[in-house]
């Protein structure tokens, strides 16, 4: 084989290793998310059409906290700072939003729960952090969550000493300044 035929190989190998990696670098986001949301891991929830049907004699304790990033202005927060639940049990929980801002601004929420090991067995029927919530100027709006911690949570010997959890949500803005403009008109 020629060196320039040599080189030419190894070149064309460079290139096909530097777009596989680029190629896994965007993919790596979404099926990280992907495999928190079926594992639970990181404190990832699931989510539910309906609670299970079947309430435990066991309860729990479920906490409630509410942060903004630093380049979202808003103020949100939690209605009730916690909850006394049956394992089981559909509860309703609330937090509130405002915008102190002369601007309509859009955001989005993500959610985890701690202990970690626990966000598998902590469910949600319904949750504001599954859309993006539009705010306009002086708005304040209350997000239901309705939720539930799985019965199966009773089965798994890892997690007999829990009795409390903690929700927490952190809202950031949405960059898009397009979707914003577009948000906000349809409203």
């Amino acid at each position: 084989m020629t060196p320039e035929r040599k080189n030419s190989r190894v070149a064309a190998l460079v290139g096909l290793v530097a777009v596989g990696m680029v190629g896994m670098a965007y993919a790596a986001v979404p099926l990280y998310e992907l495999f928190c949301k079926v594992t639970g891991y990181g404190g990832t929830t699931q989510r539910a059409e309906v609670a299970s049907g079947e309430v435990l004699d066991r309860d729990m304790k479920v906490r409630f906290n509410a942060s903004v990033h630093r380049d979202m202005p808003w103020d949100f927060k939690p209605i009730q700072i916690s909850q006394e639940v049956k394992v089981g049990e559909q509860m309703l929980a609330h937090y509130e939003a405002f915008n102190p801002t002369d601007k309509t601004i859009v955001g989005t929420a993500t959610f985890n729960v701690t202990p970690h090991k626990a966000g598998e067995y902590f469910a949600k029927v319904d949750c504001f952090c599954f859309t993006e919530q539009v705010l306009k100027p002086g708005e304040r709006i209350d997000m239901p969550v309705v939720y539930f911690i799985d019965p199966l949570i009773a089965e798994d010997p890892n997690l007999d000493e829990v009795s409390e959890v903690t929700l927490s949500y952190t809202f950031f803005v949405m960059e898009d300044e397009k979707a914003v403009q577009e948000t906000a008109n349809s409203r």
